[in-house]
């Protein structure tokens, strides 16, 4: 019998199975477990959570005498409840990238603690529990659905030392904005998110000394670390119920269309659409972030390294897409306008991928700081427009990142 309770009726050794109410709500990353711990009782109560589902057939029920808010039958009847009131709750309007940037900044923060805490299942041998990370691949959908940049370029900005975390929630966010501009459907787009998320499981198999390593890998450490898509596929495979596309793009994220890639080699028509887009949001992800040996790339100019790879590496239409979901200039770039003026690009606009809104803040002409102005170049009276990308590293601007999303860096 599964029945719907008040948080205070909660007790050690009963068997959650869901929460009502948002997955950024609660403190933990799944459900369905029985309680141990008074102080998992203690976080849900010190949370906005009011009511959960039990299932009294794995665990404990109500005392004798104590009534429950609501019975149900089936699980069906759960999820149909649970889905109807999230549906109503899902915000999924289009919004600027300043407005998304507070919730996006809040998702990141949740996400990042729910793939430390997969990782840590996965690095002790339990079963990997794909079900559980649905409600959080449906927030990042939902931020993208908002505004595709915010999230996606706030997660570029993670520590060196969050990378191996931050990276499959960044990968996420971008395989669902690809699949949307790919035109795939609700189902696909949310398998698409689900495999970003999931791609790089295998790196908990990974020796910590290995992985974590600040300096260039050796030939024999790299052999270890490309193992890695073959030790997540076996993760998975021991799951229950798993979707063969998040299975597919952790096994085949790391294939090359001229079939220089790992683990088997696969040329273009032997790889899937989904093992393609995850190629090309993994490789992205990986050079515009800070690494413990490395500092990331300008994403302009990450976009256009990856173009003179593309013919080998990458499904030339699957890149395309992938630059029109980011934009030519993406989020965080920065750029030279005709007018001397340089800029950090702060969102896309409809008109033209070449148009975006810049926050123009030094002046090339007097070499000096100006006031920051925000410039939207898709605009008809907008006399202005880019002519080249810049290199930070040449500008050492401290506070780019600042610059365009307003925080001195990442709250996570």
């Amino acid at each position: 019998m599964l029945k719907k309770i008040s948080v205070q009726q909660l007790t050690v050794g009963m068997h959650l199975k869901e929460f009502c109410g948002s997955w950024m709500e609660h403190p933990f990353w799944r459900t369905g477990f029985v309680i141990t711990d008074p102080k998992d009782i203690q976080s849900i109560l010190a949370s906005s959570i009011k009511e959960v589902w039990i299932d009294c057939s794995k665990g404990l029920d109500v005392p004798s005498g104590e009534k429950a808010v609501s019975e149900a039958e089936s699980d069906a009847q759960v999820e149909e409840e649970l889905n109807s009131v999230a549906s109503a709750a899902r915000e999924i309007a289009p919004v600027s990238t300043a407005e998304e940037i507070e919730r996006a900044a809040k998702i990141c923060l949740q996400s990042k603690r729910a793939v430390i805490s997969m990782f840590e299942e996965a690095r002790m041998g339990k079963t990997v529990d794909t079900g559980g990370a649905k409600k959080l691949v449906e927030e990042i959908t939902d931020s993208v659905s908002r505004n595709p940049g915010a999230l996606i370029s706030l997660a570029r900005l993670k520590s060196a030392d969050d990378y191996t975390y931050m990276h499959s929630v960044a990968v996420c966010a971008m395989m669902v904005a690809l699949a949307k501009q790919l035109g795939l459907d609700e189902e696909q787009t949310r398998s698409a998110g689900m495999a970003g998320l999931m791609h790089d499981l295998g790196k908990a198999q990974m020796p910590m000394d290995v992985l974590n390593k600040p300096g260039k890998l050796t030939d024999e450490e790299f052999a270890i670390i490309k193992t890695h898509p073959e030790e997540g596929y076996k993760l998975l495979q021991a799951g229950v119920d798993v979707d063969p596309i998040i299975m597919d793009v952790c096994l085949h994220h790391h294939e090359k269309t001229d079939g220089s890639g790992y683990p088997k080699g696969l040329k273009d028509a032997e790889i899937s659409l989904f093992a393609k887009m995850g190629a090309v949001c993994d490789v992205y992800d990986a050079i515009t972030s800070n690494r413990p040996y490395k500092a990331g790339w300008d994403p302009a100019e990450s976009l256009r390294k990856m173009a003179e790879w593309a013919n080998g590496h990458f499904d030339t239409k699957i890149f395309q897409a992938f630059v029109k979901s980011l934009g030519i200039y993406p989020i965080g770039s920065l750029v030279r306008l005709q007018s001397g003026r340089l800029g950090v690009v702060m969102e896309q606009t409809a008109k033209s991928l070449t148009t975006p809104r810049v926050k123009v803040f030094f002046s090339t002409k007097s070499n000096m700081r100006i006031l920051p102005e925000v410039v939207d170049l898709s605009l008809p009276n907008s006399n202005d427009k880019i002519v080249s990308r810049e290199d930070p590293m040449k500008w050492k601007f401290s506070d780019l990142n600042e610059l365009w999303s307003g925080q001195s860096k990442p709250t996570w």
